[in-house]
């Protein structure tokens, strides 16, 4: 299944995209995989599904992958903070792109934006007429619920300004943010059903809702939007099982303020109770949270948590210390053992390997998905194999590419050996894990990594974007640096045409 329209590599933006060019939720067919929920024995959350098959609203929605400051909308939203001049790839690339005058008129007429309200300003040089500019709230967990309703209100208040504005059209960026400590599938929740609901009350007032959201959204986005948007019947049914059991108000507000959290508190918050935020940023690149291995509890830079001194026995964090010790001798036997064996079975296979560096100088490291052959495989010797290969390259930045081309199921290695192998690797390895970019991605597999990223390695979850083409890396990576086998350039001149491949294509 094909969603993202937009085909101009990497970090480069068309002059003009129209919504007629973009292809309607209703037009992207339904998955035919859908698991029969009812023959599992599992009771479902829901009695009938809160969001019904709706082909009508389907047709006003667009998921899109792209730069926003590109469309031509009525309006399109950019996320700021409080004082209206946040860094970030968004907003930078609005203000660019809108000229002088956008940062004029905020200067001297706006100013501020409170978190939850908005401002609208004129669009200046952008194709969008428009821009209603709002701020998320901060993630905090002792005050989730508070978090939540203000997020509801940010996407409530933009759908409802354009409403008294008279537009027609609206492109709607990811507006919670990891910078701001939010959980991104929690805000794609708020997000989707808080525009099913608006165009279930107002939906005569907007034909066009266009889900603007960047590759580390893209794969949230393309599992949930199914539950609030079904395309079918079955689509429909099979959300009463795949819905939260909060689904929220009659506008899509938060209403079960209690509810479990699935973000683990830092262990130094049970030495300093009067803290009152988690920097979720920094717990998404250092938390573990994997089954019961020692590595698992380990949150924080542990050598942070040295300088806070010696703790007694019995404390969480003294614990966590001595297991990561532990966790840490292990991988030491393990490396001592990958340099002593003979590894030629698994190195001979080709399918793992460095491949020159990106255009910041950092190693890439290349895994090709057809190539492995887990279910032949010592997997013992394929493990010794990777952390032989890849423990000089760690100790500073580096980035993956995998390669999913034309892989079969053979090739799929199972989740308790990925869950091994997270445990195993030491906190060096997600760290300096700056991008792991996932080429040919199916829709199964986009799934797969949303789940394993979300439930098992939350540590790497903003590091993975999903590429449909080879010149995507391009943006990333000088094509004179990368090394694939000739069936890839082959299947992707299949799918994305010869011009990937002419010299000087990309530079």
């Amino acid at each position: 299944m094909r969603i993202v329209m937009n085909q101009e590599p990497l970090g480069v933006a068309p002059d003009l995209v129209a919504p007629c060019d973009l292809k309607r939720w209703s037009e992207v067919a339904p998955t035919h995989y859908l698991t029969d929920y009812s023959n599992s024995g599992e009771p479902a959350k829901h009695n009938s599904s809160p969001f019904p098959y709706d082909d009508e609203i389907n047709h006003k929605i667009i998921l899109w992958m792209g730069d926003i400051s590109s469309l031509q909308v009525d309006a399109i939203v950019n996320s700021t903070n409080e004082s209206m001049t946040d860094s970030n790839p968004v907003s930078d690339r609005i203000f660019q792109r809108a000229g002088s005058d956008l940062k004029e008129e905020i200067n001297l007429d706006i100013r501020e934006c409170r978190t939850g309200e908005i401002r609208v300003t004129q669009g200046y040089a952008l194709p969008a007429r428009y821009i209603i500019h709002t701020v998320g709230p901060k993630y905090n967990i002792k005050y989730q619920s508070a978090a939540e309703n203000t997020l509801h209100i940010c996407y409530r208040n933009v759908l409802q300004k354009s409403q008294e504005m008279g537009l027609h059209s609206i492109a709607i960026c990811v507006i919670n943010s990891v910078k701001r400590n939010y959980p991104p599938d929690e805000g794609a929740h708020t997000a989707l059903r808080t525009v099913r609901r608006f165009l279930e009350q107002h939906g005569s007032s907007l034909d066009t809702v266009i889900f603007t959201v960047g590759s580390s959204d893209l794969g949230i986005y393309e599992i949930l939007l199914p539950l609030y948007f079904p395309r079918s019947k079955l689509e429909e049914d099979a959300a009463r099982w795949q819905l939260p059991a909060d689904v929220g108000g009659p506008d899509g507000e938060p209403l079960i303020p209690d509810r479990q959290i699935r973000i683990i508190d830092n262990p130094q918050h049970t030495l300093h109770p009067d803290e009152e935020s988690i920097d979720l940023s920094s717990h998404l690149d250092s938390s573990v949270t994997v089954g019961d291995h020692a590595f698992s509890q380990m949150q924080g830079d542990l050598d942070q948590q040295r300088l806070l001194g010696e703790r007694p026995l019995n404390d969480p964090l003294a614990d966590i210390m001595v297991r990561e010790i532990q966790h840490q001798e292990r991988y030491e036997r393990l490396l001592r053992r990958a340099k002593a064996e003979d590894l030629t079975e698994i190195s001979g296979i080709g399918c793992l390997y460095q491949s020159g560096v990106d255009r910041l100088g950092r190693p890439v490291v290349v895994f090709v998905g057809k190539w492995f052959p887990f279910n032949k495989l010592n997997l013992d010797k394929a493990l010794l194999y990777l952390i032989l290969l890849l423990d000089p390259i760690v100790k500073g930045d580096y980035v993956i590419a995998y390669f999913h081309t034309l892989t079969s199921h053979s090739n799929y290695p199972s989740f308790s050996w990925l869950k091994e192998v997270y445990n195993v690797l030491p906190y060096k390895y997600k760290k300096n894990l700056k991008a792991f970019y996932i080429i040919h991605p199916t829709f199964w597999t986009k799934m797969m990594t949303w789940w394993f990223t979300t439930f098992m390695a939350p540590a790497i979850k903003q590091k993975v974007h999903s590429l449909p083409g080879v010149e995507y890396l391009y943006a990333v990576m000088s094509p004179d640096q990368l090394e694939i086998p000739a069936y890839i350039t082959e299947y992707d001149m299949s799918i994305n045409g010869l011009r990937y491949f002419q010299p000087g294509a990309q530079t």
